[in-house]
Parts: C-alpha cells; structure tokens; sequence
C-alpha cells in the first residue's frame, strides 16, 4: 500500500487531473491511496470571500463564489462530459456553493468570523477536489472511491490548525481505507481536512494535505508516502531564489525536517513526523515530470557537511536582558511559559548569563507576550528580521563548515548564530532584506555558483 498526495497545482485543472489518473493507474499493483489538495489556488479565494463577507462586501463575496463554482464546474464537465457521474457532481458542486452563499450572507449579518466558520469555509476545496477526481478515475474506468476526509481524519476542536487523534485516525483507516483497498478499488481522500468527534469540520492548518496524507500512510503502514508538486524533488535552495539550485536524490528525515521547518517549500513541517515514528520513506515527485528521479527522504543519506541552504523572511525577533536571569534557576522556564500561554513557538533560542534572544514566525499574540515578558526585564523587538539556515548531518563536523558560511556571508551583518543541538542545522538571524543575498552567497560558497 502507498499513499499518493497531488498538490494543488497538480489538480489545477482538467489536464492536470488527467496526469494524477496516469500516474496513479501505473501503480494500481501498490494498491495506492490518492490525497489531493483543492483545485489550485481555491483555498486562498475561500478565505478571501469569507473575510469579505465579514466585513460587509457581500457582492464581492457572491462576486468570488460564482467564479469557484464555474470553475469547478467546468473542470468536471471537462473531465465526465457524457458520464454518469457528471450531471451529479454539478449538483453536488451548485449545492456547495449554494450553501457558501448563504454563509456570506450570515458572515455578512454577523460582521465577524470565528475559526470554526473558517474552517467550514476552506474545507469546501478539498471536499470538492477529492470528488472530482475520484470521478476522473471512474471516467476511465478505474476503481476510484470519494472518502469523505471527515469519516477519517479525526481532530480535537482548534479550528483552522486542529490536531490529529492518530489512535481514532488509525481506527477509522481500518473501517473506511483498509476495507476499499482489500477490494483493489482506489479511495480518494481530501487533504488538510478533519472531524471532530462531534463530526464538526476542522482543518490541519495551511499546507495541511501533506500532513493528511502521512497521518494516513501511518495509519495503514505504507510501504511509501509519494507527494507529487510542481517542482522536481527537494533541491539545494529555493530555486525561486537560486535558479541554479540541484536535486537532491536523498535525504535523511531529520535534515528534510529541518529544511521544511526552516522555509523549504516543498513539505510541511509536519509532514515529517507520523512517517519518522513509523520508518516509512517519503518521496518527491513532480507531477509534470513523472518519470523523474525526485527525492527519497529516508532514515540513512549519504553524510554531506552541507545537504541545502533555506531562508524564510518576516521573521519577528525578541530580546530579553535581566540581570536576575544571572544563575537564577526556573528563570528560562518562567519565560519561555509565556509562549505557551499564548500558544505561539518559538523557532531559534540564543542565551547568555543575563538574555535571552528568540524568533517567531507567528505574531497574532505578540502584544500580549511583550507585555507578560516585560515583568522579567528590557524588552525589545525586531519585526524585519529573516532566518538563513545552512542545514547538514556533518555541518558540525569539526569548524570548517562553520567558518565557511560565516566567511561566505561577509559584509552582511548577524543578530543571532545558532547550532541545533542534533548538530544538523546552523541557522543565521540577519535582517529580513538580506535573506535573499545570504542564500545565494551561502549557495554559491558550498555548491558552486551554477548547477
């Protein structure tokens, strides 16, 4: 059993829809799973129309949902013109939109949205997609199954970043997964969408398919979890950012968990995690491209000092200083409970005798936290700060790596240095502009300046 999980440009339109049958038909001995994000770009107009809503302009609002419902419609008579399932899927797609409107009229009414509304919201994409494509499937006659992602990715209730009940996740595989693949038929399954135990919908936060799709490889043990994007695999950098960046052929889950946690488009951090705990190997295609190599993310790769350079700008930095921090045991503790009562993590974390500096990426309580750390000492914050990782197995492997991407960086000031105490990742706070020139000085300096 595998897992396949298609992007949201690789099921952007019809033809792209036509790809994933191709791909997914020539691995019907693997008895394969199919997870697909919304049509691309979808969820984005979602939340936009919701927010619209909210604020009073309703007819853009409307003005959105006739745009996603002709879309959509249009892609499945693309696809099922003549078949069956055609004339239902664009009731199922009117019927959602439909009830979308009536949404923006009560958001409208309402003039606020809550996170369980959004969720409700920017689950229709995934909800719509899974079915379109599960019909492609029986268009040429393969066995594919619409899953309703609600029956089996089971959450708590944190709307619009809910976390996954593995135990009720796995239980739920067995009784609506396992069942379907036992009869060699093909289910298709929406990412990034859930249930309460109520059946209450929930969504796994942005770039949510990818951690659907590991959450369910886990629950049945696949031998494989394939993400299939627009890109060849996982590279050496960005390469929106350096054009000359190179494939890399395999990785270790620990260095792909740091590339993705550290900007590195390709993966959601999370997504990482259930195949770790279950040594399932995940792999990297691009959907355009299907007979490439791609990347195996697996628990051995070849030990490089220096697998990929990432960078992520708008990074927000806070500085601590108190002198009661100096050999004051449960100091650091006291301060770092403050993220948790505001439910906000902390990404980078350097520490002297008397300060503390950290970096977040989320900022929605960043008001509420500087005032609580304010009790501790001096507070002060830097919101235009950018985070450049250089990120391998051997990167700590004596100071020569080290030195080198110090060097590489020249005139471009450091605010924080940090190595992870796994020795995989040195990862560079520098103001937010400069993100783009460090990764192409720290590229060029370990891998040459052209691929």
């Amino acid at each position: 059993m595998i897992v396949c999980k298609f992007g949201g440009t690789s099921v952007g339109d019809a033809a792209a829809i036509t790809r994933v049958v191709d791909i997914v038909t020539a691995k019907l001995d693997q008895q394969p799973v199919v997870v697909v994000s919304a049509l691309g770009g979808a969820t984005n107009q979602l939340l936009d129309l919701a927010h619209k809503a909210a604020d009073g302009e309703l007819l853009a609002a409307l003005d959105i949902i006739a745009q996603l419902r002709d879309r959509h419609l249009h892609e499945a008579q693309a696809l099922l013109a003549g078949t069956s399932d055609a004339e239902a899927l664009a009731l199922e797609i009117g019927s959602a939109f439909e009830e979308l409107a009536h949404l923006a009229e009560a958001f409208r009414t309402l003039g606020y949205l809550t996170p369980r509304s959004l969720d409700a919201v920017a689950a229709v994409g995934e909800l719509l997609s899974s079915q379109i494509v599960a019909a492609a499937f029986r268009q040429r006659g393969l066995p594919g199954v619409y899953v309703d992602a609600r029956d089996v990715v089971r959450t708590n209730d944190l709307f619009t970043r809910a976390e996954p009940d593995t135990e009720a996740i796995a239980r739920a595989c067995r009784e609506h997964i396992v069942p379907l693949l036992q009869q060699r038929r093909i289910p298709v399954l929406g990412g990034f969408v859930g249930s309460t135990a109520g059946r209450v919908t929930t969504t796994l936060g942005r770039g949510g398919s990818d951690y659907s799709a590991s959450l369910i490889g886990a629950a049945i043990d696949a031998a494989g979890i394939e993400i299939w994007t627009d890109v060849d695999g996982m590279l050496t950098a960005d390469p929106r950012v350096i054009p000359s960046a190179r494939l890399i052929e395999r990785i270790s889950f620990d260095e792909a968990a740091e590339l993705a946690a550290f900007g590195a488009k390709v993966l959601h951090p999370a997504t990482i995690a259930p195949a770790v705990q279950r040594g399932i190997p995940v792999y990297v295609f691009n959907s355009r491209k299907p007979h490439g190599t791609g990347t195996m993310i697996a628990f051995d790769a070849p030990r490089r000092p220096v697998r990929a350079i990432a960078g992520k700008r708008g990074t927000t930095m806070i500085k601590l200083r108190s002198s009661r921090m100096l050999l004051a045991p449960g100091f650091l503790r006291r301060v770092f409970e403050v993220f948790e009562t505001h439910r906000t993590s902390v990404d980078v974390v350097t520490t002297s005798e008397v300060s503390v500096s950290v970096t977040l990426d989320d900022t929605h309580h960043l008001g509420a936290i500087l005032q609580d750390l304010a009790a501790f000492g001096d507070v002060s914050v830097e919101r235009r700060s950018g985070v450049v990782a250089v990120v391998g197995a051997g990167i700590a492997d004596g100071s020569a790596a080290l030195a080198q991407a110090l060097a590489a960086l020249g005139p471009i000031p450091v605010h924080m240095a940090s190595l992870s105490a796994t020795g995989l990742n040195f990862t560079l706070v520098i103001d937010d502009e400069q993100v783009v020139p460090a990764m192409q000085r720290l590229h060029t300096a370990f891998f040459g300046a052209s691929a």
